[in-house]
């Protein structure tokens, strides 16, 4: 049996063929100039970075998108530099079909804002700091004392509990944190202190007082209280 009959060449010549013309096609869309970039925030309506600045890190600083070939690129180098920046938390960079160079940005969410001897920044997500934006400033309880008695971890569970509730976080509004790591906080609606004390069963302690509220916010008794004590978490002890 031939093993070259003329099907068995015309295959193989329209193989090659189709190889040839797929490998031209790559090495053309590579050498295809970029034409546009676009910057996508996910998820934020409070923008603490501009589009801009992205974008400048999307383009390495060059003048002109359109003088940037596809194959010029490093996805994975300009998702890190991107990265960085103290205000992002995670960013994904792909180049679309129409030569368009995109990025989708998760910015860090802050949750609280500290002030004190080492200056002012926010605290994120995950407890850690964050610098002021100066696009941007957002509405989140003050933080002051010794920030640093407290873990990042245990901080993050406060603050998110705090963020996570609707009324907690329009109640809450300044954290005082004293070097064994006790915890005063400050309420919106009433003239009393809380003493949260460390941050330990921290969604019982919440609980325990968004209850306390429920039961006292209609009673004018409230107005004489001095201090909520939530130390103990099988009470809420008021004093007068």
């Amino acid at each position: 049996m031939k093993l070259f009959n003329w099907s068995n060449i015309r295959l193989l010549l329209i193989i090659a063929a189709m190889v040839g013309l797929y490998s031209f096609s790559e090495f053309k869309n590579s050498q295809r100039k970029l034409v546009t970039t676009e910057v996508i925030f996910e998820n934020q309506n409070s923008l603490f970075i501009k589009p801009e600045t992205v974008n400048k890190l999307l383009i390495e600083n060059r003048t002109d998108v359109k003088s940037i070939a596809k194959d010029e690129l490093n996805l994975e180098k300009l998702e890190k530099t991107i990265n960085k920046h103290p205000m992002v938390s995670k960013s994904e960079v792909f180049v679309t079909v129409d030569g368009m160079l995109k990025a989708k940005i998760i910015q860090k969410k802050p949750l609280a804002r500290f002030f004190g001897q080492q200056g002012s920044y926010y605290i994120d997500e995950n407890g850690k700091w964050m610098p002021l934006s100066p696009v941007y400033t957002a509405r989140v309880p003050i933080i002051q004392g010794a920030i640093e008695a407290i873990t990042h971890k245990k901080l993050a569970e406060v603050l998110k509990a705090i963020d996570k509730d609707v009324i907690l976080k329009e109640n809450i509004t300044g954290i005082t944190i004293d070097k064994s790591g006790f915890m005063k906080m400050k309420n919106r609606n009433f003239d009393y202190s809380i003493d949260f004390g460390k941050p330990i069963s921290v969604q019982r302690k919440f609980d325990n007082y968004k209850a306390f509220l429920q039961k006292t916010v209609n009673d004018s008794v409230i107005d004489t209280y001095k201090k909520v004590n939530l130390v103990f978490t099988t009470q809420v002890v008021c004093t007068k």
